[in-house]
């Protein structure tokens, strides 16, 4: 008999950049990593996520990979990795690692040997290449624009310094992608996959497992205005816009997102991980559109987990948040998958800003000192605490993303020539990016680097205000953030809240979410005006009640 431990699990995602440094160079490391792993312990997690730490040139934050099989010296080496998995597992964590297998490096031997070789070899097969239009082939082959920014394709230059064909790629100029029409990629792969099991990991979260398969022909396509970096629609869950549309053609949308035989691949897979003992996991990331094609990766021959971005996308409003939630559960239900509950990631705003933005800011796109509409950081962290609240009452697997159980904002005011990600150069700075949720972590107060490592130096600006943040600031203190999270993860538990069922309770007021879980009830007033509460003693709140009253933006647990 199996436990099924992700369908129930909190994962705590890691940046490994941004966690925790070891030996004082600016960059988070695994060192660092295991360090810290008894405070992630004590948060009461059950298993982390590591963003990659693989060989790589860190064009792309190490999204771009040279070396599937050896960590980057940067974070350390593999004696560091597997001193680091041992520690999480002597505390009980599991450990999830991020594989990336839409592109490779342009640094990846891989890569290399195709740039040398002659168009219609076996070693450009491995990726798409493809001769360019126009009388010289100086066009590309298609209009695809990059995720990132301008073109989906790169010239290369042949030997003879003459122009040659062109390469795709989804995101970065650096990051090549795949053909995984070839048996040689699938088969290169699972090699990859018994490398980190055999090692002991406990499952992989697939970077664009929506992306992968083009569709044939690679036919030109132009994105609807309103389509966010990652080629979704932003999911439109404002009250009143129905979550699935009457008519859905399956196979209308972007050719590089979420074609049909892009779930060969993981059923292959998921055969690999039934070879060992335990329970290995697969999680996509995989941003489509709607729920029901979501759905279709965590059929059970197929993936664990997808991550529910239509929720995270949702604002904090009781109409839109109840029929995601019930959308979610249902249809992840009906193939027999958990719904996973995601508020922040490395890709997006953190949700302490995010939910107190006053003007749209797409996925991927990040915000800075000249976006419109910047949140107010008070009414932000209130949102976050209350969605929060809400969020780890659910039942299903949630997904927390390191700082939030600090209550970090976005770092807004990073320096123009500190930021590093590559949207915001290949935007030419029309974009600002992902940098703003990836700053070094604050530990403690009063040391350098507030705790992040033994010295001042960091990859990014960590900012001025970030010691209030700081986790020896907030540890033991009442009412602080992290003692927040503690709290609401150690009822989560106590009273099965994950294995619950939900029970809508009618009749609260106007901007009022209030649902039954097993012995719990959750009352959320996404609105501005008081309310007052239903009887039940207070379990926890997310913001000090007056008496019986619930102000706006503040969910309470409450003993049903």
């Amino acid at each position: 008999m199996t436990s099924e431990w992700w369908r129930t699990a909190a994962i705590y995602q890691i940046y490994p950049r941004s966690f925790a440094d070891a030996n004082g160079d600016g960059m988070g490391d695994l060192a660092g990593i295991r360090s810290r792993l008894p405070e992630l312990a004590d948060l009461g997690v059950d298993a982390i996520w590591l963003s990659p730490f693989y060989t790589s040139p860190q064009k792309d934050a190490g999204y771009d990979v040279a070396d599937y099989c050896d960590v980057d010296p940067l974070f350390g080496t593999l004696a560091d990795f597997d001193d680091m998995l041992a520690e999480a597992h002597r505390l009980g964590l599991k450990v999830i690692v991020d594989l990336v297998p839409n592109h490779s490096s342009d640094r990846h031997v891989w890569f290399q040997e195709a740039l040398a070789a002659a168009p219609g070899s076996p070693e450009r097969a491995r990726y798409i290449f493809r001769d360019g239009k126009g009388e010289h082939g100086e066009l590309p082959p298609n209009n695809w624009e990059s995720v990132f920014g301008g073109s989906m394709w790169t010239r290369t230059t042949d030997p003879d310094g003459t122009p040659g064909q062109w390469y795709l790629h989804i995101f970065d100029s650096s990051q090549p992608d795949f053909d995984w029409e070839r048996e040689e990629v699938r088969e290169e792969f699972r090699r990859i996959l018994r490398f980190w099991l055999d090692r002991g990991v406990d499952g992989f979260r697939v970077d664009v497992a929506h992306g992968l398969i083009k569709a044939e022909g690679l036919p030109d396509y132009t994105p609807p205005a309103d389509a966010g970096s990652m080629g979704g629609n932003q999911h439109g869950l404002e009250a009143g816009v129905p979550l699935e549309p009457e008519i859905h053609d399956e196979n209308v949308g972007a050719p590089y997102w979420g074609q049909e035989p892009v779930h060969e691949v993981y059923r292959d897979w998921r055969k690999v991980l039934e070879e060992y003992d335990g329970e290995r996991i697969l999680a996509a990331e995989a941003w489509v559109d709607p729920l029901s094609r979501v759905a279709k990766w965590v059929r059970p021959d197929e993936m664990h987990q997808a991550f529910n971005f239509a929720y995270l996308e949702t604002p904090f409003e009781a109409a839109p948040l109840r029929a995601v939630i019930d959308h979610s559960i249902e249809t992840f239900g009906a193939v027999g998958a958990p719904s996973t509950w995601v508020l922040s990631n490395h890709d997006v705003i953190r949700h302490a800003s995010r939910l107190a933005l006053t003007a749209d800011s797409l996925q991927g796109h990040g915000i800075g000192p000249r976006s419109p509409g910047l949140p107010d950081p008070v009414v932000g962290l209130r949102r976050a605490r209350a969605a929060t609240t809400l969020m780890l009452a659910l039942p299903g697997s949630a997904y927390l993303y390191q700082g939030e159980e600090l209550g970090l904002p976005e770092a807004i005011d990073l320096p123009d020539e500190a930021r590093q990600d590559p949207t915001w150069f290949r935007t030419g700075g029309e974009r600002y990016g992902r940098d703003g949720c990836r700053v070094p972590l604050p530990w403690e107060a009063d040391a350098p680097s507030y705790g992040f490592g033994p010295t001042d130096t960091t990859w990014l600006p960590q900012p001025g205000q970030w010691a209030e943040f700081a986790r020896d600031r907030q540890r033991g203190v009442a009412g602080s953030t992290l003692e927040l999270y503690r709290s609401l993860l150690a009822e989560r538990r106590a009273r099965s809240l994950a294995t619950g069922e939900l029970e809508w309770i009618e009749g609260l007021g106007d901007g009022v979410l209030a649902v039954r879980n097993g012995s719990v009830l959750v009352v959320a007033n996404t609105g501005s005006d008081p309310v007052e509460l239903p009887a039940g003693d207070v379990i926890l709140a997310s913001a000090d009640l007056d008496g019986r009253t619930l102000p706006g933006d503040t969910t309470a647990w409450l003993a049903a």
